[in-house]
């Protein structure tokens, strides 16, 4: 295998692991885990999310970093490298294809909503929430979405910060945003969860994420769980390859797959117990869906004291885990288009960049002028669907797990044991658990998660 020259890896252990976690830490902790958990059962929910975590996540994880470590390559140019070494066909790569592409289209309206995020930030800081009602909370929320212009200049921002720090390339950007960034979100978010616990109701928000009610538990919180640990840990996404494309050979990956595991579903927990004691203490609904963050939470800021200063925090730690994901999420088909487009770092950034702004901008106006616009209303799935949905939908709910399910396929039946031996130089105990787990447990339940995001719904219903 062809190695990546010094500028392209990594400074330090350390700095692939804040990197690793600040790409996995996104609005899946702080946005969709919350109304997730709230939404199916609290602590039983969490307590299947981590089994989730660590039998079907962690496993896919390990094989992502895997291949890519062995490429030393972009996602595809690993793949296609690791499969050729292998003896197996190129087509094989078609797993790091589906993630990539996934990757770059979930950049084109994670920036939009990252954008709502930068919105939220100054109102809170000037005590806009200050005895807001959950009415005046859910029309400004709605106001914003009805302001295409405001959320263009948002996304537009969003997307601009993170094209300048994917342009200066692996240590002068990568390296010096997750290092910055990654040390004041801890802090923050320690902070915040402190802050939440003494102002809010914390007894109730510690039964809610840690008193788990198996009465709760069924097979669609079990379904639910294994796609939120899926989504949250970003499997499935080729960030983990592109990145273990930058990993030196004598990194130890399970290490770093167990680190960056668990630094991500302690984000989650965190998440949780920085929101549930304030959602409690002030009577809101705690499975209010999305609109946890952006609706019932300014309800709760503007009742508490010192409300402007954890509702400025809180938005800022959202924003800052939005900005590394991100970065993480751009990089990857930089990394591709550097390979194979001949064009300098800066030029490929900024033109997958204006790509994604562009592809964004039919987001924005999903929540406005083209509200009533279902570009695939011609298929039943999507009749109802706005292009934000359709992107959304078909991202989440097919392409990353399937590409989930591919990269663990390959890494657990085409490529040798021996050469994963290699890259994970594990003992033969912890070898074998792995490999079972990755070549049965961990592809049957994303093929069963796929199913039933695809097909199983609608047969029920």
């Amino acid at each position: 295998m062809q190695a990546q020259g010094a500028e392209k890896i990594w400074s330090s252990r350390l700095t692939f692991i804040m990197a690793s976690v600040g790409a996995a830490v996104g609005l899946g902790n702080f946005w969709r885990f919350p109304y997730t958990a709230g939404e199916n059962g609290g602590g039983a929910f969490v307590l299947v999310y981590i089994v989730s975590v660590l039998l079907v996540a962690l496993p896919i994880l390990m094989a992502e970093i895997l291949i890519g470590r062995r490429g030393q390559r972009s996602a595809v140019g690993s793949a296609l490298a690791v499969a050729k070494e292998q003896g197996a066909s190129p087509a094989w790569s078609v797993f790091a294809w589906i993630a990539m592409i996934a990757a770059f289209l979930i950049l084109t309206f994670y920036s939009v909503i990252a954008g709502w995020i930068i919105n939220y930030i100054p109102q809170a800081a000037l005590g806009t929430f200050t005895d807001i009602s959950a009415e005046m909370s859910d029309t400004k929320f709605n106001e914003l979405l009805g302001n295409p212009a405001q959320m263009i200049i948002t996304h537009s921002f969003f997307m601009a910060l993170t094209i300048f720090i994917v342009a200066r390339g692996l240590k002068k950007g990568i390296e010096t945003a997750v290092e910055v960034l990654m040390p004041m979100f801890f802090l923050m978010l320690v902070g915040t969860v402190i802050f939440a616990v003494i102002a809010g109701d914390a007894g109730a928000g510690f039964a809610f994420l840690f008193q788990p009610d198996f009465s709760k538990i069924s097979a669609q919180v079990v379904l639910e769980a294994i796609g939120q640990a899926f989504f949250s840990i970003g499997v499935g996404m080729a960030i983990m390859i592109t990145y273990g494309g930058y990993l030196s050979k004598d990194s130890d990956i399970p290490e770093a797959a167990y680190v960056v595991s668990f630094a991500d579903t302690l984000v989650a927990i965190l998440a949780g117990l920085a929101i549930f004691p304030i959602v409690f203490a002030f009577g809101l609904d705690p499975t209010s869906g999305p609109g946890l963050i952006f609706v019932t939470l300014p309800v709760a800021f503007g009742q508490m004291p010192l409300g402007e200063l954890f509702a400025t925090v809180f938005f800022s730690l959202a924003l800052f885990a939005a900005l590394t994901s991100s970065i993480a999420l751009l990089e990857i088909v930089v990394a591709w288009g550097e390979e194979n487009l001949g064009f300098a770092r800066p030029q490929v950034a900024i033109g997958f960049g204006i790509l994604a702004w562009a592809i964004g901008l039919a987001s924005v106006l999903s929540f406005n002028e083209w509200s009533n616009f279902h570009p695939l209303g011609f298929l039943v799935v999507f009749e109802e669907m706005t292009v934000f949905d359709v992107i959304d939908y078909v991202t989440a709910n097919i392409m990353l797990p399937l590409a989930g399910l591919l990269t663990a396929v390959f890494a657990g039946w085409i490529m040798t044991r021996q050469s994963t031996r290699e890259e994970l130089r594990m003992n033969d105990a912890l070898f074998a658990i792995w490999s079972v787990l990755v070549r049965f447990v961990a592809p049957i339940s994303v093929a069963i998660v796929l199913f039933w995001l695809t097909i199983g719904q609608e047969l029920i219903s």
